[in-house]
C-alpha cells in the first residue's frame, strides 16, 4: 500500500497525522499539489508538484495509484475514481468512501453544485474539529493495519 494525498486542500493537522503515520509504519506517502508543500525529511514522505490547472493533481493521483493504495481527499469525484481502480479513499474528516456510499455522495455533491450555480448559498463545511481529527486518525489506523 502507498498513501497519496490530494494535498492542495488538505488541512495541516491532517498532514501532520499522515507524516507521523508514514514514519511509524514506513509506508510511502506522496503529497500531490500544484504548489510546493513543506514536508519533513523522511525516506517515506515525498512531495510531487504538478502544474497549475483544474484537476491536474487529481488526474496525477488517478494515473499513479494501484489497487489497495489509499488516497486522502475531500474531492468526491476523485474518491469515486480511486474506488473504481480498487483503491481506498478517506476524507480529512474521517469519512471512508466505499462502493456502497460513493454514488450517493456524488449525487449529493452534484445537487449542491447545481444549487450553487443557480445562486443558492449552500454554505461551506464547518471547520475541522477534534472529533473530525479523531475519526480520521482512527480510520487511517484501521486501513494501515489491514
Amino acid at each position: 500500500m502507498k498513501i497519496w494525498v490530494d494535498a492542495d486542500a488538505c488541512p495541516v493537522v491532517i498532514k501532520e497525522i499522515l507524516f507521523r503515520a508514514a514514519a511509524r509504519t514506513q509506508i510511502e506517502t506522496t503529497l500531490v499539489a500544484n504548489q510546493p508543500i513543506r514536508i519533513p525529511p523522511s525516506p517515506f514522505i515525498k512531495m510531487q508538484q504538478v502544474s497549475q490547472g483544474f484537476d491536474v493533481a487529481d488526474n496525477e493521483i488517478v494515473k499513479r495509484i494501484e489497487p489497495g493504495d489509499l488516497v486522502i481527499t475531500s474531492d468526491i469525484p476523485l474518491a469515486d475514481e480511486v474506488i473504481e481502480k480498487g483503491g481506498h479513499a478517506l476524507s480529512p474528516r474521517g469519512e471512508l468512501f466505499t462502493p456502497d456510499n460513493i454514488k450517493a455522495r456524488l449525487n449529493m455533491r452534484d445537487f449542491l453544485d447545481t444549487m450553487r450555480s443557480s445562486g443558492v448559498d449552500t454554505g461551506g463545511p464547518p471547520a475541522l474539529n477534534k472529533s473530525d481529527r479523531m475519526a480520521f486518525a482512527n480510520h487511517l489506523d484501521k486501513l494501515l493495519i489491514q
